[in-house]
């Protein structure tokens, strides 16, 4: 079973669009988790007009916080395999095919995408060329490759990255550190979504950074700080009958 996770928030000029190119390609068994942090607009109408039972959308929450507003979603997942999802994106028509493939075997993966404006014209034909992507710890805590709207997970993740903790930039940096630290991960160097970018992006993915050297030194620490914990979580899940993979660094 696939869950596909979406925080929303004012998103009814694109959120139309994402749905379709994501319902296309999901089974009867599937399912699309959106938390909306208190749209203003027509979203929740427009996601209720496609009257798709496969669509579960949780109303009436107040994070204010697209980091909070996804693990919310998370939540609430029930798949094998969480994808997440951009609310304004297009996923290209062999995203979910390509990605469970490359996920025999793997616990979490990164794939590439098309940068667009709001028409989806491509401006960048490769976030993994920008980033200079790689997996593993230290190569992340330098430069993040890690960009939510591209990654899909096994659930098991989840025990360990739940709840997110209050002092982290961006959840899809925290779940790709722990991907990193304790699970097995895998590139798919090809494109599998459009990514907009325009002035209502509610998230930093495929944009400069917003944020001075010594912010991104404590961010970093932020995460080092956590390995403790996490060991001690993993520990005690691993005593309890879970099996965790410690990949390389």
């Amino acid at each position: 079973m696939i869950s596909v996770c979406i925080p929303t928030y004012n998103g009814e000029k694109y959120i139309a669009a994402q749905l379709q190119s994501i319902l296309m390609q999901l089974g009867s068994e599937d399912e699309v988790i959106i938390s909306d942090d208190s749209s203003t607009d027509k979203t929740i109408e427009i996601i209720e007009s496609l009257n798709d039972e496969r669509i579960k959308i949780l109303k009436g929450n107040s994070f204010k916080s697209p980091i909070f507003n996804m693990e919310n979603a998370l939540k609430y997942a029930n798949g094998d395999i969480i994808f997440l999802s951009d609310q304004d994106d297009v996923w290209l028509p062999d995203k979910v095919k390509i990605t469970t493939n490359y996920m025999n075997g793997k616990d979490i993966t990164l794939s590439d995408c098309f940068i667009t404006d709001s028409y989806l014209k491509i401006t960048n034909d490769s976030t993994f060329k920008i980033y200079n992507s790689h997996m593993g710890v230290i190569s992340n805590l330098i430069k993040n490759s890690y960009m939510g709207c591209c990654m899909a997970f096994r659930k098991e993740l989840l025990i360990l990255a739940l709840p997110f903790p209050k002092d982290i930039p961006m959840h899809d940096i925290w779940i790709g550190f722990i991907g990193d630290l304790f699970f097995s991960t895998e590139l798919i160097k090809q494109p599998l979504i459009f990514h907009r970018r325009h002035d209502q992006n509610f998230s930093s993915t495929g944009n400069k950074s917003q944020y001075g050297l010594l912010k991104k030194m404590k961010f970093r620490f932020n995460y080092i700080k956590y390995i403790p914990a996490l060991l001690i979580k993993k520990w005690k899940k691993h005593n309890n009958g879970i099996y965790f993979v410690l990949s390389q660094f």
